[in-house]
């Protein structure tokens, strides 16, 4: 389908997703929310798409935060549901099954850091920023921000970064684990795409199954952790892909895998 404020590709098994309002620096209106969500509702659905790219538009942002004439807006009880709509896309997005890679191009603030720690991987242009300035707007992160980050890079750092509302470079974000990698910014699509392809070349339910099991297992006591992934361990052992894997590598050749 044709969307106003995104771009969508598909290269082979990979996906390109990019926000398209560089005027307004990829801002996330309530109309480009619906957009990704139905983007990524056809790109789940869609088994020929095994990893996905997402990007903003332009050499200056990702996405530089939410709206602010809609958020200037917004009283006791729609913030709450503007919240938690935008809870369940990035959950959405986070719980996917397929990876996907924020391609962070510029500045990613606010719902845009938001956006991106909902994402699989996160590379950053060495020109990057990222942050979560709501704090200085006189509210607080309500796309899970605030849940997100303490789990990706520690409570201390997390808390200085949602309290300060100041913005780090990419080079801290990978320093503290905010960021997989650091790359220039003339390759970065290109070094997500070629990451995305690479993943979208391994076997896709068990690429599921271990990213639920890292996720749902961070959530658990580690014995139950355990007997989750000894779960999912047993039911890709029932796959054409296991059996494909493990033929071709005492084969010596390269498996191919169909998802089966």
């Amino acid at each position: 389908m044709a969307y106003e404020f995104l771009n969508l590709e598909q290269e082979g098994a990979v996906a390109v997703v990019t926000i398209n309002r560089p005027a307004v620096l990829n801002a996330l209106s309530e109309a480009v929310l619906r957009e990704i969500e139905s983007a990524f509702d056809t790109l789940a659905a869609d088994a020929g798409v095994r990893a996905i790219v997402l990007t903003g538009a332009g050499e200056k942002a990702f996405v530089a935060g939410a709206d602010i004439k809609e958020l200037a807006a917004q009283t006791p009880v729609s913030g709450r549901e503007t919240a938690r709509r935008g809870q369940r896309l990035f959950t959405k997005i986070e719980q996917l099954g397929k990876p996907v890679i924020a391609a962070i191009n510029g500045f990613a603030l606010g719902g845009g850091c938001e956006l991106a720690l909902a994402c699989t991987f996160r590379f950053a242009a060495d020109t990057a920023r990222i942050g979560l300035p709501e704090i200085t707007l006189g509210i607080l992160p309500g796309y899970g921000g605030s849940v997100r980050l303490p789990r990706l890079i520690g409570k201390a750092r997390a808390m200085e970064m949602i309290l300060t509302g100041k913005p780090v470079t990419a080079d801290e974000a990978f320093r503290s684990g905010l960021v997989n990698r650091v790359v220039p910014a003339a390759s970065l699509v290109d070094e997500a795409k070629a990451f995305a392809a690479d993943l979208a070349a391994k076997a896709p339910i068990a690429l599921r199954y271990a990213m639920q099991s890292v996720e749902r297992g961070l959530e658990m006591p580690v014995p139950e952790a355990l007997e989750l992934e000894a779960t999912f361990f047993g039911l890709v052992a029932s796959t054409a892909d296991m059996r494909e894997g493990t033929t071709a590598f005492l084969e010596k050749r390269k498996p191919v895998f169909k998802g089966e």
